[in-house]
């Protein structure tokens, strides 16, 4: 999920972040049966994490975090972000705010520092990208985390070569994140991606994990997604043993 704060400074050009509080999530999050956080720094503030680390700062050791990153961050900020509990950075070839060029440098660059920590490479991309991944991953040894189920939407075929993409990242020791189902060109309930995400969590077995996406950048504000709709694809998809460690045991193991 996101925090923002309407008052810091945010890039152009695409959304304009209202505030939206670490304090006001935990209530959501509390009432759905959720008590711990990832934070993942927005694509709007770039790499200024400050609206992110007054967050996970506010209680130390109970959330996470997944930073913005450029390719000369100094290992002081890299500390400092550890030490706060982010666990990650994030490339989102998505957003008309994030990394529009080529990521392999940016990638290469960072990799043995990140290795140093135990963090892992967060990956926003379309479907159609997922091909050039395994062999980034492969060669920067680190995890990568597909978001929003990798792009595989509604709009994606069946067989192609994203699904072989997708599998060769799992025999990498990708994760995939099961979020995000307004982005795959699906409608609440979302029920015709029950099978796309029973496809995904059988690729990925004890890789997966769950996000909200709160507070739905892009989407329409009214009427407000109710909370538990993010999480009742997973529950519907999944048996039940493995919708509980996709919610609690394995994320723990990702972000430590």
């Amino acid at each position: 999920m996101h925090v923002f704060d309407a008052a810091a400074p945010a890039r152009a050009g695409h959304y304009a972040p209202q505030t939206r509080s670490l304090a006001e999530i935990e209530r959501t999050a509390a009432a759905g049966g959720v008590g711990r956080l990832v934070l993942v720094q927005p694509s709007v503030y770039g790499t200024d994490h400050r609206v992110m680390l007054r967050a996970l700062r506010a209680e130390p050791g109970r959330h996470r975090g997944v930073a913005v990153l450029s390719a000369d961050v100094t290992d002081a900020e890299l500390d400092k972000l550890h030490a706060a509990g982010v666990r990650g950075f994030r490339i989102n070839r998505v957003s008309p705010v994030g990394e529009r060029g080529d990521p392999t440098p940016l990638l290469h660059a960072l990799a043995p520092r990140l290795r140093e920590r135990g963090w892992h490479a967060q990956w926003y991309v379309h479907a159609d990208e997922l091909p050039a991944l395994p062999a980034l991953q492969h060669a920067a040894g680190l995890p990568f985390v597909l978001d929003h189920l990798a792009g595989m939407g509604l709009a994606v075929a069946d067989e192609g070569p994203g699904w072989s993409a997708l599998q060769a990242l799992a025999s990498g020791g990708a994760w995939i994140k099961l979020s995000g189902w307004y982005r795959l060109h699906a409608a609440l309930p979302y029920d015709a991606l029950h099978g796309r995400i029973a496809r995904v969590a059988a690729l990925f077995g004890a890789r997966c994990v769950w996000g909200s996406d709160w507070p739905h950048t892009g989407q329409p504000a009214q009427p407000p997604l109710p909370y538990a709709a993010t999480w009742a694809p997973v529950a519907a998809a999944l048996p039940a043993d493995v919708a509980a460690a996709v919610r609690q045991a394995q994320p723990a193991q990702l972000y430590r």
